[in-house]
């Protein structure tokens, strides 16, 4: 079930052209690709709600774009229903940068999310959560996940960072 937090829903970027209809088949398709089972909910909030629950839940006191909570923290690697929230407003920045539809970017976070309560963690594994990622982003006609995109901002951000070779200097 796809929830757009009312409080906020009018503030937040892009809120009102959201499908929710789309986004909770969207959801059912996902679980099921992923062979995911019991119930699962999808929170749409802004930055005060997730910093919150970042810090809450992680120690971390900074937004980010997608949580992920397992419906019993027993059941993380089992797949048995969840639920995510998602920062809307980050959702946006990341389409506008990315070429894409809000409404794409939410699908994007909710595939990631959803491979994390499947039990993928990209920050542990040997690449198998950025392959299934892109597998199912294939299947659903997604453009690049998360997994993806760091990897390749990681990769220039690096690129950026190396010393560059000095030029010999004519006299």
């Amino acid at each position: 079930m796809i929830v757009i937090e009312a409080a906020r829903a009018k503030t937040l970027p892009a809120a009102s052209a959201l499908g929710k209809r789309d986004l909770n088949r969207f959801l059912a398709c996902a679980t099921e690709a992923l062979g995911l089972t019991g119930e699962f909910s999808v929170l749409l909030t802004g930055d005060e709600r997730l910093r919150a629950l970042n810090l809450q839940f992680r120690g971390k006191d900074k937004a980010t774009d997608v949580l992920s909570f397992p419906a019993l923290p027993q059941a993380a690697n089992g797949g048995q229903g969840g639920d995510l929230a998602i920062y809307l407003e980050t959702a946006s920045v990341q389409a506008a940068a990315h070429g894409h539809t809000v409404q794409m970017e939410v699908k994007i976070l909710i595939l990631h999310g959803l491979l994390h309560l499947a039990g993928y963690d990209h920050e542990r594994d040997q690449g198998q959560m950025r392959r299934r990622e892109t597998r199912l982003r294939k299947q659903f006609a997604l453009p690049a996940g998360l997994v993806e995109r760091s990897k390749v901002e990681r990769s220039k951000a690096a690129d950026h960072q190396r010393p560059r070779p000095r030029r010999a200097r004519k006299p």
